[in-house]
């Protein structure tokens, strides 16, 4: 199947030169004179090496057939993240690479949505939001005004964060996968 390069995001899988790749980045470019273009940074799904290309925003590139299912998060040895299957109790073996930043996210029993290609697993989609505890916080400054202000934290899975002056030690929040930043206090 084939669409449009300006289409293409983060998670897709394209066929280029005969190389499965997945997108990481697509940035469109809209030069002063001339047509605009997409700026692709991909990966490849079996070397892991990642390259840059420029499609036009309208130039039809050949995407790959993923098939996404639900796999349960159970251990990481050795840099391996496993996984089992919601559906058939198969387990699967991914690469810390294939999973990127958000794996210091990934909680015990979480369900997290892997796509595969031929059997081999392409890209991982954690929730976009998870709770975690805060286990140090800078104490609060007098004087700082509460609405523009925020303070360096540190979670339970050893990453740092901003947040507000009232966060203290011990608060389970709630952050976004993607970047690690703060949305709110968690409801629990």
């Amino acid at each position: 199947m084939k669409v449009n390069a300006i289409n293409l995001r983060p998670g897709s899988a394209i066929e280029v030169d005969g190389k499965l790749l997945v997108v990481t980045k697509n940035d469109i470019n809209q030069p002063g004179k001339g047509a605009a273009v997409a700026q692709v940074e991909a990966r490849d799904a079996r070397t892991g090496l990642k390259s840059n290309f420029r499609f036009r925003t309208q130039e039809q590139v050949e995407t790959a057939e993923l098939f996404d299912s639900n796999y349960q998060y159970l251990y990481e040895m050795d840099g391996v993240y496993h996984f089992m299957n919601q559906e058939t109790f198969e387990q699967l073996e991914v690469p810390g690479d294939v999973i990127g930043e958000p794996r210091d996210f990934l909680q015990e029993n979480m369900t997290v949505t892997i796509s595969t290609h031929e059997g081999a697993p392409i890209s991982a989609q954690l929730p976009q939001k998870v709770t975690m505890e805060v286990v140090e916080a800078d104490p609060v400054v007098k004087g700082q005004t509460q609405s523009s202000s925020y303070k360096p934290a540190k979670l339970e899975n050893g990453r740092a964060t901003l947040v507000p002056p009232h966060i203290e030690a011990g608060t389970r929040i709630v952050v976004m996968t993607a970047d690690g930043s703060y949305v709110e206090r968690a409801k629990d």
